[in-house]
């Protein structure tokens, strides 16, 4: 799965001002990607948005996207859920011909036990014509998934690829690294760790501020890739305060302000989602204006 390697976006969904999917929006951003050397897209991830979406919808982000990609980068579909049988269904009733992997988070609210967790994405493995990305990320989730299953999952199931690790700890980041089979990637869920989970002997992200500012983002994950430390590290200091500011009101309302200042979207997110604060957007206004001259 060298496809997973590098700089993954998890795009947004942008809304015009009546709260409907814009399409003209979403082949922009999925064109500034694209332009800005991401290696590959994630649709209908969390930070599209996709809780918020009818099915109708969901089909026309993905045709969106598929049809503005026309094939130049891998993409990657989430699906995933905390009803088991529901996302079993979608995997086994969806076309998934033009995806390269599908991304499943871990199930939210119902808080499973370690066993649970397993038993999900075992069915989810036994279901999957595709390869598998577990999404941990316990500040959405309400629950993390251990090392000790993530192993067991990777170390049982051929078609379970890869973990986006969002658990903030390095400590944990690195235990999956170190015993983890040869073939298996670990990918960073946050943007805070992505330089140092690459640099511990990871494989990638998928990030948020990276559709953002994807030509600096994509670079630092290449220069970490090619242990370029010094080189890398500059870049990630020089973009660290957006890394912040981007979540300080909740995702994906930092990430959609970007946009915004950019001019490739609205703002507008779904309830119970709330527009940044005109606060926040100034902080993120100041942050983002070195990098106008890259994106104009």
């Amino acid at each position: 799965m060298e496809q997973l390697r590098g700089t993954g976006v998890a795009l947004i969904t942008p809304f015009k001002e009546d709260l409907s999917v814009d399409v003209d929006a979403l082949r922009r951003v999925t064109e500034h990607c694209i332009d800005g050397g991401v290696d590959y897209l994630v649709i209908l991830g969390t930070t599209a948005e996709s809780v918020t979406l009818t099915a109708d919808e969901k089909t026309l982000v993905i045709d969106i996207i598929q049809t503005t990609n026309a094939g130049r980068l891998p993409l990657v579909l989430g699906v995933g859920g905390n009803n088991t049988t529901v996302v079993v269904n979608e995997l086994q009733s969806r076309d998934l011909s033009a995806f390269d992997a599908i991304l499943s988070v871990s199930p939210y609210y119902n808080r499973p036990t370690q066993e649970g967790i397993y038993q999900h994405f075992k069915a989810i493995a036994l279901a999957s014509s595709k390869p598998i990305i577990l999404y941990n990320v316990p500040g959405r989730t309400g629950s993390n998934v251990l090392p000790e299953t993530v192993l067991r999952l990777a170390k049982e199931f051929d078609n379970i690829v890869a973990v986006k690790e969002a658990s903030g700890s390095m400590a944990q980041i690195m235990k999956i690294i170190k015993h983890k089979p040869n073939d298996f990637m670990v990918l960073s869920g946050d943007d805070l760790t992505a330089l140092p989970t690459v640099l511990a002997g990871g494989s990638g992200v998928i990030s948020v501020l990276g559709q953002g500012l994807p030509s600096e983002f994509a670079k630092m994950i290449r220069l970490g890739l090619e242990r370029r430390v010094d080189e890398a590290y500059e870049i990630h200091y020089s973009i660290q305060d957006g890394m912040e500011l981007i979540f300080e009101e909740g995702n994906p309302a930092g990430i959609k302000a970007i946009f915004e200042i950019l001019a490739l979207s609205t703002a507008k997110v779904r309830l119970p989602l709330v527009e940044a604060t005109a606060t926040l957007k100034q902080k993120i206004t100041a942050f983002v204006k070195p990098f106008l001259k890259v994106y104009a």
